[in-house]
Parts: C-alpha cells; structure tokens; sequence
C-alpha cells in the first residue's frame, strides 16, 4: 500500500520565492562634509591649495605725541595654510551572465550602492582630516586621551567651555556678524527675520549618537532641547546647547584602548642594532578607520645591521591591522613588511594584514603616527566643535559618475559592465582656532542586551 505524498517527496519541484524589493541597508548619518567652506582649485595649477591670511596689527601702546612724529609703524605679516587634492574612486564590475542570471537587477543596484559609496567616503576623509585639529577638551578636564575613565561622559560644563573658548579666541559663527544684522542677533530676530532662532549665530557640532543619549541626560540639556526641536536647522540636529547646534553622525570614528602586542627580535632584516617599540592598529574593513588601537609594547632589543622584528596578530574578523615601529615609545613610522600591501602607496608597508598570522618587520617604512590609545578596556568618542571658516573642501575637479555597458577593444564580447566613481579633492584645514575636540566615553557601546 502506498504511502501519503508528503511536500519532501516533490522538492525538486517548489520554486524558490525571493522577494522582489531588496531590504534597505543601514544608514549614514553624513553631516561634517556640508560644513567645510567650499573651495576650488584651478586646473593648470597643480594639486596644492595654499590659502592665505593677513594678520592683525597690533594695538597702539601709547597716543601720539604733540609735535613728534608718527611712530615707527607696524609690519604687515602674513600666514598660510596648504592642502594637497587627491583622486579618489571606486568601481564595480559585473559580468553579462551575472546580470542575466541573478534575480535582482545587478546593475541599477551597483548604481546605488556606488553613489552611497562616494557620499561615505567623503564623510569618512573629513573626520579623519578634522582628526588633526589641535585645540582638545577632555572630559572632567582630564590631561589626555589615555586618562580619561568609562564614566567621563560629555557634560554640559565641558560643552560650555569649549564654545568659551571658541569665543574667547574669536571663532566666526555660522550665521554670525559677517552674515546677519546685528540687531536680528541680538533681539531673536527683526521683521523680516520673523524673529526666527534659526538666524541667530552659533557654532556647529558633528557628534555620535551614543555620546548624544548620555548627553541628553542632563535635565537641563533636555529641557533646552525640547523647545528647540522646532527650530532645528541642519540634518540630523539633536537640538542646541550653549550656543552650539549638534548634529549626529553614525561615521564618527572612535577609538578603543587593547592590551599591548609584542614582538620577538629575529635577524631576517635590516633593522641596526637598538632597541625598538612596536604599535598594532585595527582597521575595521567598513570604514577603514584605525579604531582599535593596542597599547605601545615594551622595548625589543635588535641585534643589526640584519634585524627585524616578527609580530603574530590576533585573530579578529571584520578587522585588518597595521603595525608601527620606533627607537622611542611613540612610534611615528608604519614598519615595512612584505606581507603589505602590493601595489598603490603603501606598498610594502605594515598595513592592511590579515589577522591570524605572524610577520616580519624587515626595517622602518613610511612616516605616519597611528592614533593616540585610551587605556585598555575605554572607547573613546571625539565631538567635533567648529565655527564658520574652520576647514574647507577644495575640489579640483567634480564628482563624477561613468557607466559602461557597451562592447569596445578590451572588452568586443561585451561581457562586463562597469559603475565607476571619481571624485579629485582635498579637506584642508584653514584656521586650527576655529575648531576644537572634545573627547569623551559613553555608557553603552550600542548594543542591544
């Protein structure tokens, strides 16, 4: 007697259901390239920006004297800041039998990943250029990255002071003297202002979402904010304090302290005689930024002139790593190493390593300072202050996008399309005054659970 028909018996004959939309992907918040002054630099003149300021005279020590005559005078001086523009781009191949094949629309979705692409990377380049502003603030005025503690949250004192000191120095503001009527600024605005809070002056702020939920908690942040949700200006503005209007951005970079890695000496190199400081970074290979930085390892002594140096990294998913060597316990060169990359600027280099393996470091690479570490254990998250004129974006040539479909030379069977992008341009820093860091932790790590 035969058995029931159960769906098992018919399997290979169920078409597979694949939903016809595509699920979203998680957003970017993208916030800190809008506020660079937008520049442009000429074709024919090269790929350095220089910009230019005249300084202040300084005042008159005394009045003149009757009858004596003018004092000797003052000498104009003048102070420059640079940028180099590079190009940056980025492409996707897809094959013919790929796009006729596969159920969702390759080509139309290479489109748009592409262009979200060009849009992060801009973000990503100008957190990392505004890394290199001088003027910090730490939390419960702690002496340095390393000091601070999980429990320095961003408060309102350290936020006050920081737009003090802006102000103090002279930091233009967004909306302010140079754009604005002063008596707007003054009264909350005229009549044709509409008495609107929106033109009054201010500074900007780009700030991560964790550091914003413990800022929030200050009953007097929260009470400012909720009357000033409806006056909000920029893209994901939080709200306004102390003068400053913060605006969240999940691209932020953060930076998270690791116990030390070591290195062994070995004599497969060119290292001389010393004694040498190895530093491991972490690059998460979404944003490429440095953010798990271990702590300086202690003193390795080399025997030259054929030494070197081997370092086992761990075993970390979703990471590569870098690997920095020097005669000090701050090491300011990337170590070269054959495991490196193989082409582009960083050929040979200590960087971009696949984890899990053991490498060389044959001698002293290129110069780059890998970022300060917290103490072991703390993430640290940088807010980032600044007035108007702060940093600009210089662009030598614009955002451009090609699709090629069609059959040429390199390709006659028309067997590959390529989405590529290309953008020519360089964040420079034009006045470090205007700016300012500040540097905090965060009570949760923005998991669930």
């Amino acid at each position: 007697m035969a058995g029931n028909n159960t769906a098992a018996n018919f399997s290979s004959d169920v078409v597979p259901f694949i939903q016809e939309k595509t699920l979203p992907l998680a957003r970017r918040q993208l916030v800190a390239y809008q506020f660079g002054d937008p520049l442009r630099l000429e074709k024919g003149r090269g790929t350095t920006y220089t910009a230019t300021r005249y300084n202040r005279i300084a005042l008159p020590y005394q009045p003149l004297a009757e009858g004596v005559g003018p004092p000797l005078g003052e000498s104009l001086t003048i102070g420059q800041v640079s940028a180099v523009c590079q190009q940056w781009g980025d492409k996707v191949v897809i094959t013919d039998v790929a796009e006729m094949t596969v159920f969702h629309p390759l080509f139309s979705q290479a489109i748009d990943l592409v262009g979200l692409q060009m849009g992060e990377t801009l973000e990503r380049n100008t957190f990392n250029n505004l890394m290199a502003l001088t003027q910090v603030n730490y939390v419960n005025f702690r002496g340095s990255r390393a000091a601070l503690t999980a429990t320095d949250y961003l408060d309102p004192p350290t936020v006050s002071r920081t737009s003090a000191n802006l102000e103090t120095i002279g930091a233009p503001h967004f909306m302010g003297d140079e754009q604005t009527d002063q008596k707007n600024s003054l009264d909350g605005g005229g009549a044709d202002a509409s008495k609107n809070p929106r033109t009054n002056p201010h500074y900007a702020a780009a700030i991560h979402p964790l550091v914003v939920n413990d800022f929030r908690q200050s009953s007097t942040v929260a009470t400012a904010w909720s009357y000033s949700d409806i006056n909000r200006l920029y893209n994901f503005e939080a709200g306004e304090w102390a003068g400053i209007r913060f605006c969240k951005s999940n691209l932020i970079p953060t930076f998270t302290g690791v116990a030390q890695i070591t290195g062994t000496a070995a004599t497969t190199g060119t290292l001389a005689t010393g004694t040498y400081y190895v530093q491991v970074t972490a690059s998460d290979t979404q944003n490429q930024y440095e953010s798990r930085i271990y702590q300086v390892s202690g003193g390795i002594s080399v025997t030259g002139p054929t030494g070197s140096i081997t370092v086992t990294l761990p075993t970390l998913p979703g990471y590569t790593f870098n690997v920095y060597i020097g005669t000090t316990a701050s090491p300011v060169n990337l170590g070269a190493c054959a495991a490196g990359p193989t082409y582009g600027p960083q050929t040979g280099q200590a960087t971009q390593l696949a984890g899990n393996q053991t490498v060389t470091i044959t001698t002293t690479g290129n110069a780059q300072i890998p970022p300060a570490a917290p103490a072991t254990g703390i993430t640290v998250y940088p807010t980032f202050v600044f007035g108007r004129g702060a940093y600009g974006q210089v662009v030598l040539d614009d955002p451009k996008f090609a699709y090629l479909k069609d059959p040429d030379k390199s390709d006659p069977f028309n067997q590959l399309r390529v989405i590529t992008w290309k953008v020519f341009y360089g964040t420079i820093i034009l006045n470090t005054q205007f700016a300012a860091r500040i540097e905090s932790t965060a009570s949760t790590n923005g998991s669930f659970g």
